[in-house]
């Protein structure tokens, strides 16, 4: 018998024609026009802009434009936007040839954009012209140096730990210097290439330090943002937010990652669809092909799953499938959140649409994202009862997994998932709940604003699907999951209600129903949770016992 091994800016024609551009504009032909190669559109020219955030880091060069375009170059390092930082620091090589912090902010916006060796030549540039630099910048050119071979090498423990020694040594020589400050704090992020999104608590006392020595300093608030919202401390996030968004090009989007944890979605909803209307005008403006911004599907990801959140279902589809025709020329790990636009529609009940889009995201360039997708096909077969089939793309998924290497154990919640619901199916009722809890516990771990609703949205979906088996004790488990991970949602207040129903408890539930209408006062008219919650609230009125 065969071994099953999943058990377990020109905006205005822009903005009328996106989804055209999107799709990428086809001439009389039917061919699609050339695009352009990134690194030619990193070479461009670009001029002094206003209202991105002011940095101000002195560096050696005698031309007073070079070191104006290296300082914008920082200012949009500070905002991940990787290629017009490229482009400021091409400018400021263009002023002064010679300035080896310039090459040293280009290695890092062409590592995030992607272009490792180009990365690696930049940082050898500036090795060789750092002979010519303060004690200060040549440490800087060093650490960078070492940053670049740490993450040439994820699995030798030994170059990171020498990278963050270097740091330390750096930070104990220049304890006050904000630029390193927010260095270290960046380190702190999982991945020795990180840029500070994913910190949390080991970031925000270098962060916080950075803080005192330069209140007003824009960058500072971003980081501290992320951090704050990293631990929860949402609160101190929206201050800071606050702070960055009078400054930088990322503004409405980071301000609205942190109003959906503040229990404030409509806000967040109307920051993210400003920031994509902004970078829509900008990439046309600029003519740069949005498959080259990353940041372009991050904010798509979260407004389309934003809405979600507040039930307005008929916006969220036309986003999140947008995002998800939208293919990455360099291979972005950011092609991983295509997952989103099928699991959107396995939790509407879709599967057949699943399954033709999980088949899709099966043939992704990126290694990570086919074998998502193989689990996603895995999850849409299930829903349709055919076991068999959904076995043998679990099969795949491993398999990938394993060719990958250590980055493939990213996806291992996404496996444990998919292999604790095929359990569920079978029967085997007591696998399938230690490993759903398990991947449960993995994805409660991550970081970042993505995790955070995407786990929210896994947690509702093991409760569906528990439901509908029948596993009432594992859907009141996990929908108590969603209580403790995001209690203002009105899907946790609905799965509570189902819950609490379900064991009898009829004034908890109409509670809960109540909390969850409420929830979704923003929602589609047709939304059958909204229509299912109003039914059962008014059965439970109409059945309460009299007064007496």
């Amino acid at each position: 018998m065969r071994r099953i091994v999943l058990r377990g800016r020109r905006p205005i024609l822009f903005l009328l024609a996106i989804a055209a551009h999107l799709s990428v504009v086809r001439g009389q032909s039917g061919v699609a026009p050339p695009v352009p190669p990134l690194a030619s559109i990193l070479q461009r020219p670009v001029p002094l802009r206003d209202g991105i955030g002011r940095a101000n880091q002195r560096v050696t060069t005698s031309s007073a434009q070079a070191q104006a375009f290296y300082d914008q170059g920082l200012a949009y390092l500070h905002s991940y936007v990787w290629i017009e930082a490229a482009r400021s620091f091409n400018e400021a090589l263009r002023h002064d040839a010679n300035l080896a912090m310039a090459y040293v902010g280009l290695s890092e916006a062409l590592g995030e954009l992607g272009l490792s060796a180009e990365a690696r030549d930049a940082s050898a540039h500036a090795q060789k012209l750092a002979g010519a630099v303060t004690e200060r910048e040549w440490l800087r050119v060093a650490l960078r140096a070492n940053q670049l071979d740490a993450a040439a090498h994820p699995d030798d423990g030994s170059r990171h730990t020498a990278y963050k020694q270097r740091l330390d040594q750096v930070l104990t020589k220049y304890p006050g210097d904000v630029e390193f400050l927010l260095l270290v704090g960046q380190a702190q992020d999982p991945s020795t290439d990180g840029h500070g999104m994913g910190g949390g608590s080991s970031s925000l006392r270098f962060y916080e330090r950075a803080l005192a020595r330069s209140p007003e300093y824009f960058a500072v608030h971003h980081y501290m943002t992320h951090a704050c919202e990293n631990i929860n401390r949402i609160d101190r996030a929206l201050v800071h937010a606050g702070r960055y968004a009078a400054a930088a090009p990322d503004a409405h989007h980071m301000y609205g990652h942190v109003l959906r944890r503040a229990d404030r979605v409509e806000d967040a909803i109307a920051e993210f669809e400003t920031a994509d209307r902004l970078e829509r005008a900008y990439l046309q403006a600029e003519e740069i092909p949005v498959e080259y911004d990353w940041h372009y599907r991050h904010n798509l990801n979260l407004l389309g799953m934003s809405l979600q959140y507040a039930g307005r279902m008929t916006s969220a589809e036309p986003v999140l499938r947008r995002s998800f025709e939208l293919r990455s020329l360099d291979r972005s790990a950011q092609d991983l959140n295509r997952k989103d636009w099928p699991t959107f529609l396995l939790a509407r009940g879709r599967a057949d649409e699943a399954l033709a889009a999980a088949r899709t995201l099966a043939t992704d360039s990126t290694p990570l994202a086919a074998a998502m997708g193989h689990l996603l096909v895995s999850r849409a077969l299930q829903s349709l009862n055919r076991p068999d089939a959904a076995a043998e793309e679990g099969d795949l998924a491993l398999g990938q997994m394993r060719a990958i290497g250590p980055q493939g154990g990213s996806i291992l919640p996404e496996f444990q998932l998919t292999q604790g619901e095929f359990l569920l199916r079978r029967g085997e009722v007591e696998r399938a709940r230690a490993m759903l809890r398990d991947a449960a516990a993995k994805l409660r771990g991550q970081s970042g604003p993505d995790a955070w609703v995407q786990t929210l949205f896994s947690l509702e979906q093991v409760t569906r699907v528990a439901r509908e088996l029948g596993d009432w004790s594992l859907a009141a488990e996990f929908a108590r999951l969603m209580q403790s991970h995001d209690r203002t949602y009105a899907g946790t207040q609905y799965a509570l209600g189902r819950a609490s129903e379900h064991d009898g408890n009829r004034a908890a539930a109409r509670r809960f129903y109540a909390e969850a209408l409420r929830g979704w006062a923003r929602a589609d008219r047709s939304l059958p949770e909204v229509f299912d919650t109003r039914r059962r609230l008014s059965a439970l009125a109409a059945t309460q016992p009299a007064h007496r």
